[in-house]
């Protein structure tokens, strides 16, 4: 049997890791309904780097910050994509020599489940009457 699924068909996941061993095999959450990598990809890159400036204190070198993030911060890895999907290792010294600004942590802008929620917001609703004062 052959596999009818194209590439245009699948939906990919991005495996959110616990770098300091709290969670079970080091996996906080898989979070799928990415429709393509470069959406997984730019989740996957906005979330590390948000965890990276949470581990970032006042006055630390990045020789600190990284180690504090090895200890306790997440890294995300998108799944079955190979070479294709983004790296925190490609990235890593960058993040931790250069404070990144707010749209670079905004991994909640591109999550799949907040998108869906407001796709269905207010989907079933019924019809609210119209406001009289409006006549």
């Amino acid at each position: 049997m052959t596999d009818s699924t194209s590439p245009e068909d699948k939906t990919w996941r991005v495996r959110i890791m616990d770098l300091s061993g709290g969670a079970e095999d080091n996996i906080v959450e898989e979070i799928g309904g990415f429709h393509d990598l470069a959406h997984a990809n730019a989740f996957a890159r906005c979330y590390v780097r948000d965890s990276v400036e949470r581990c970032r204190t006042p006055g630390a070198s990045a020789k600190d910050v990284l180690s504090t993030w090895l200890s306790f911060g997440e890294d995300a890895v998108v799944l079955e994509a190979g070479e294709d999907g983004w790296h925190s290792a490609n990235e890593l010294d960058d993040f931790v020599a250069t404070r990144a600004t707010p749209m670079e942590r905004d991994w909640r802008a591109l999550d799949p489940r907040r998108l869906v929620e407001e796709e269905d917001e207010g989907e079933d609703l019924p019809d609210t009457p119209e406001d009289p004062a409006a006549d």
